[in-house]
C-alpha cells in the first residue's frame, strides 16, 4: 500500500511534467523545421494542459475580471 503511494507521487510529481516539457520541447522543433501546423498546436495544447492540471497553478487574483 505505500509503494503504491509513492510510485503515484513519483509519477505526479516527476513524470507528468517531465512528459510536458518533452512535447513542448517537441512542438518547438518541429514547428521550428515545418512551420505552425496542427501537430504542434496540439503537443503545445497538451503540454499547457498538463502543466495546468499537474504542475503549478497560477496564481489567482481576488478581484480578476479578465479571467
Amino acid at each position: 500500500m505505500l509503494i503504491n503511494l509513492i510510485r503515484r507521487y513519483v509519477i505526479m510529481a516527476v513524470a507528468i511534467p517531465l512528459a510536458a516539457a518533452g512535447a513542448r520541447k517537441l512542438g518547438q522543433a518541429v514547428e521550428a523545421r515545418r512551420g505552425p501546423n496542427r501537430a504542434t498546436r496540439l503537443l503545445t495544447g497538451g503540454a499547457d494542459t498538463l502543466q495546468r492540471t499537474f504542475g503549478r497553478k497560477p496564481k489567482r487574483r481576488r478581484f480578476s475580471f479578465g479571467r
